[in-house]
């Protein structure tokens, strides 16, 4: 049974601390540990777009209260974007001066020619080289793939060239045949904050949950329900499961929760999100957690996408109508007693979707 373990709130730093406290990581002090996140351009995590640099923090502190002496930061920015650029706006120079760590810019790395099957794929030679490699995608929408979490974040690793080439062959195959050459080891997922449609970030959502676990197939299974998709609307994973690279068979998961949502966890996003605004008009919310709003607001993102939104919907949302009897849908468990509920606590987007496609 493959295991997810789950943790709500909003420190990220603590959050992966105690995610790899519960997780027992026990690391052998001489392995060299490699961390690729997501810096896919200069653009702060609060836009959606990248990993939180205190995520990482937490992780490169318990690596090194473990012991491990050898961490190294990888990553190569998208095509067109400079990786160092990322790296200074998005706060990871202090953090690696802070911690001592050292980055590798991969677009500057040199490239191996590795094979998947009869598919020739070029991966940059520092990820290959590191003995224990993590992998921190955010956990978002992609405007091609539909998703982008623990299997697309690894494209940061192979030169532009083959990224543009990636896109020539439709992404799906080789994204699974990249995962199949260059293995994760452990992945941490910032769905702290995502982007509700694209990889770019500019509409960001407030999830505030990291999610930790060993097989990348298995975690992007489980996170499409989280954005409100299906796991045959993204060909890779399905891909990458019959690869071996893992299990997209989530009736053997077991996600472990180390903690419950709460309110008052909410950051202030500075950052304009005129589609979120936009969704937020059927929505009415009274202490509501972000967990369970950021699940709502996918929901209906991805109803608007498919079929449209009714206008008169009026969606109710938070502990503050906990026992109050409304005519109308509840969303999450705090809202039971409303004439029609969507359980869950939070529940999933897809849950959502799927209940109020029933109710309709």
């Amino acid at each position: 049974m493959g295991e997810i373990y789950q943790i709500f709130g909003s420190d990220a730093a603590q959050m992966a601390y105690q995610l790899l406290e519960r997780m027992g990581l026990n690391l052998n002090s001489k392995l060299k540990v490699g961390i690729k996140p997501n810096l896919v351009l200069a653009k702060p995590s609060i836009s959606g777009a990248t990993t939180d640099p205190q995520l990482v923090a937490g992780v490169i502190k318990y690596l090194q209260h473990q012991g491990v002496k050898e961490i190294v930061l990888l990553e190569g920015a998208w095509v067109g974007a400079e990786t160092k650029q990322a790296v200074k706006v998005c706060g990871y120079e202090q953090l690696m001066a802070e911690y001592g760590i050292q980055f590798y810019d991969l677009k500057e790395d040199q490239f191996t020619k590795c094979y998947s099957g009869d598919l020739e794929i070029k991966v940059c030679r520092r990820p290959l080289e590191v003995d224990f490699l993590i992998n921190l995608p955010v956990l978002k929408a992609h405007c091609q793939t539909k998703l982008t979490c623990a299997l697309k974040n690894l494209k940061g690793c192979i030169p532009d060239s083959e990224k543009r080439r990636f896109h020539s062959l439709g992404l799906h195959q080789p994204i699974a045949h990249l995962n199949k050459i260059l293995k994760s080891d452990l992945i941490i997922v910032d769905g702290i904050i995502g982007d509700l449609t694209f990889e770019e970030g500019g509409n960001p959502v407030q999830m505030n949950r990291v999610l930790a676990g060993s097989d990348p197939v298995l975690i992007d299974s489980y996170v499409t329900q989280l954005l409100g998709y299906q796991i045959e609307e993204v060909p890779y994973i399905s891909i990458a499961d019959r690869l071996g690279v893992g299990s997209s068979d989530l009736t053997k998961a077991e996600v472990i929760n180390l903690n419950q949502t709460t309110t008052g966890d909410k950051l202030e996003l500075t950052i304009g999100a005129d589609k979120v605004e936009a969704l937020y008009q059927y929505i009415t919310e009274k202490e509501a957690c972000s967990a369970c709003v950021g699940s709502l607001i996918h929901a209906l993102q991805r109803i608007s996408e498919s079929s449209g939104i009714p206008q008169d919907l009026e969606l109710f949302i938070g502990q503050g109508f906990k026992g109050k009897s409304l005519a109308g849908i509840g969303v999450g468990s705090c809202t039971n007693n409303c004439e029609n509920n969507i359980g869950g606590c939070p529940p999933t987007a897809r849950e959502i979707v799927d209940r109020l496609k029933q109710l309709w």
